[in-house]
């Protein structure tokens, strides 16, 4: 047989290949879906307005804390000329017009290469494919909400302008109101009129500083009524008649349940049915706290492979840097840079990371009249309904979903397990069933942030300059995992499942360094681990800029070299990074990291956004790593809300800090972490002083919520090798 290519199964793939890639680019149109009651207006997918001047924006990404229910309806306020106390938000229903395709390429695209961008782009557009990840909120829908408040205000002046007699292009508006000279109008008192205006053939966009809400700290929306409790969330849901699930898993998906004690568990007061599958078991009772314990009383058992323990994790880590790999960056020649020339080297290994959210996963369902309702905090709306639609085998038309809050995620809420089991359930039981996994349940089935060695080598001249770099690194093929589980019934993923493998840009995401390198190459080594990964907060950059920045702060030392400077030095080419280095060493007091100074310094890049990060840390009276202190410096070109970008900055500093200290592990076939007590999460007491700076721009947005995330931990590293003398390249920290 000959050897298939890319190029060859694209190009001579036949006439169903040809078919499936037409067909995918073939160009559509998207009607809004919004549902309006009876006072409000629909002015285009993302804006409604009501009789009274409310302005109700649908948000089409998840709010999981990140500030998407304040940014995005800004951004539409601020090209209306809304006032923002009457600013109000939905979340948006599954359509098309809401898809992500930006977030889906960063999850997903490893998986379809070879696969046409626009191909792949219209298949995910037309599937309604809406995902919250990868910092894309903004970056994504910036453009296309400016161009619905652009709308809704040329609707308004031109229903004004009809009733003065004038020309609408002399109309303006400015805190709910159209004006013109001294006449003004509500916006509700001619939202009806306006609705079924038509529009312009090109929109004209405000211009000018004054009155602009964008680049303003408005209040978040989302917070007051997550402050006095009223704010609902998936365990909020009251339904008539429904009853309560706790559910326990197979440890392997291979795994099945073997045996079950159904009669211990009728004895628990308030049970009342026990549902079973090969896979998983749940007991339902009148309130949670009875289905938990009946769940207890259970006992199950289960037979079959079980997770890969730590030792075999990493014996895998190993044997994939052994084995060959795909390059993923190559410029020059390494190998003859190398060669004959002294090198300096150095491993590094990082253990798996939990997600441990807050709210653990659950959803609330209800069957009834041949249709499933669904109520799930979920990032990834369209594949959570099309999840429930298959494990009860009707058409996703049959499906209603209700997002809700999430109490936090930082990824996990991407998975739909939880509302596959929810629809199950409720068509089993026919009544309404709200099922949450309980907390030990959430950490032995975390789909954690996957685990990854690196082995660096460089040679350098004798300036210090580097003169070829070399990284593989080792480590799962996470964006092919989530596009198999994820997405299985995509026709094109099929299609690029059969090319040939190579690297996988997720698993390797943000292992480019950005520094001036005589030659590079990177390498990723996959790693065949029967464990369970996914996407966390930080993604893979959370583990690769620790690899990179680590090896950077130890080649500056080689150099003799101040670490901060040398970095400087090597990025000719990254004026933004470069001024976040010089200036969070000038804001946080660097004293360039010298023995006993306990100050470490690191940067990085990630999503059109650059952050440096200078750490403060030693040791405690036992000898433990305690971190003191981190400033950060943030170029993520315009902020839409300074303060939010601040917060999620703030957010992702102590996350990144946590999983210095905490890790998944793995024995005797389970997750060894089953409570929040045992992941050495920090506290108040002891979590460092942060102060982040940002950098004026006048760039486009950029992404915040992971880039806080990645330099952390290095930044720490370094600190701790100033304070003590010892280098770290483990996480979470151990001796070397």
């Amino acid at each position: 047989m000959a050897e298939i290519t890319r190029r060859r199964l694209l190009v001579s793939g036949g006439i169903g290949a040809g078919l499936v890639v037409a067909w995918a680019v073939w160009p559509r149109a998207y009607l809004p879906n919004l549902a309006a009651a009876p006072d409000e207006r629909v002015f285009n997918a993302f804006l409604k307005i009501a009789r009274d001047g409310k302005i109700i924006v649908a948000v089409p990404q998840c709010e999981h804390g990140q500030g998407v229910f304040t940014t995005l309806p800004q951004i539409v306020a601020d090209e209306l000329g809304a006032d923002w106390r009457t600013v109000g938000v939905e979340a948006a229903p599954v359509s098309p017009l809401y898809a992500n395709p930006l977030a889906a390429d960063w999850l997903f695209g490893d998986g379809y290469t070879g696969v046409p961008e626009r191909g792949r782009d219209e298949v995910w557009t037309r599937e309604a494919l809406m995902l919250t990840g990868g910092s894309t909120s903004i970056r994504r829908f910036e453009a296309p909400l400016r161009e619905a408040g652009a709308a809704a205000r040329v609707l308004l002046c031109q229903a004004a302008a009809r009733r003065w007699d004038a020309d609408w292009r002399d109309c303006t508006t400015a805190d709910g109101f159209v004006v013109q000279g001294d006449r003004r109008l509500r916006f509700g008192d001619l939202a009806e009129a306006a609705a079924s205006g038509s529009l312009p053939a090109e929109l004209p966009y405000r211009i000018g500083d004054e009155g602009r809400l964008s680049g303003q700290s408005v209040p978040r929306l989302d917070v007051p009524a997550k402050v006095d409790g009223s704010a609902n969330f998936v365990a909020d849901v009251r339904l008539p008649d429904m009853v309560f699930a706790s559910i326990r898993q197979a440890p392997h998906r291979d795994a099945r349940l073997r045996s079950a004690d159904v009669a211990a568990a009728e004895r628990v007061p308030g049970m009342l049915h026990v549902v079973r599958n090969d896979r998983w078991i749940a007991a339902v009772a009148n309130n949670w706290w009875a289905a938990n314990r009946a769940l207890n009383a259970l006992a199950p058992r289960f037979e079959g492979p079980v997770p890969p323990d730590d030792a075999a994790i990493d014996r895998a880590l190993g044997a994939a840097l052994e084995a060959e790999g795909y390059p993923v960056s190559q410029t020059g020649d390494v190998a003859g840079v190398f060669a004959g020339g002294r090198l300096i080297e150095a491993e590094y290994r990082v253990a798996p990371a939990l997600h441990a959210a807050v709210e653990p996963p659950a959803a609330t369902a209800h069957w009834q009249n041949e249709r499933l309702e669904l109520w799930a905090a979920t990032q990834a709306p369209s594949l959570a309904r099309a999840a429930a639609a298959r494990a009860i085998g009707v058409s996703e038309r049959q499906v209603i979903l209700h997002p809700m809050l999430s109490g936090g995620s930082f990824g996990a809420s991407l998975e739909v397990d939880v509302v596959a089991q929810a629809a199950i359930l409720a068509r089993e039981l026919r009544r309404p069933v709200q099922l949450a996994w309980s907390r030990g349940e959430a950490l032995l089935h975390d789909r954690v942030r996957a685990p990854a060695r690196a082995r660096m080598a460089v040679r350098l001249a004798p300036n210090g300059a580097i003169l070829a770099w070399r990284a593989r690194i080792a480590a799962p093929a996470t964006g092919r995992d989530l596009a198999a589980r994820l997405l299985p019934d995509d026709p094109l993923r099929r299609l690029a499942s059969a090319l040939p493998p190579g690297a996988d840009d997720y698993a390797l995401r943000g292992a480019v360094p950005p520094y001036r390198l005589g030659a590079s190459a990177v390498w990723h080594h996959p790693v065949a681990l029967d464990l369970p990964t996914g996407h966390l907060r930080g993604g893979a950059d959370g583990y690769n800029a620790f690899f990179t920045e680590c090896f950077l702060d130890e080649l500056a030392r080689v150099a003799g070299s101040e670490p901060m400077s040398y970095r400087v030095g090597l990025l000719g080419g990254e004026p933004r990074l470069a001024r976040c280095l010089t200036t969070v060493a000038a804001l946080g007091g660097w004293s360039g990291g010298v023995p006993g100074s306990g100050q470490g310094i690191a940067c990085h890049r990630m999503a059109d956004s650059r952050i440096a990060v200078l750490a403060e840390a030693g040791f405690d009276a036992g000898g433990r790593p305690r971190v003191d202190r981190l400033v950060a410096a943030v170029d993520c070109g315009r902020a839409i809300n300074p303060d939010i970008v601040r917060q999620q900055i703030e957010g992702g500093l102590i996350f990144g800090a946590a999983t210095t200290q905490a890790a998944a592990h793995y024995h005797d076939g389970l997750a060894s972490i089953r409570r929040y007590s045992e992941i050495g999460l920090p506290t108040l007491a002891d979590a460092p002083e942060v102060s982040v700076e940002l950098i004026d721009s006048t760039a486009d947005p950029g992404g915040v919520a992971d880039l806080g995330v990645p330099a952390v931990a290095p930044a720490i590293a370094a600190a701790l090798f100033a304070a003590g003398g010892t280098r770290w390249r483990h996480l979470p920290f151990r001796s070397a």
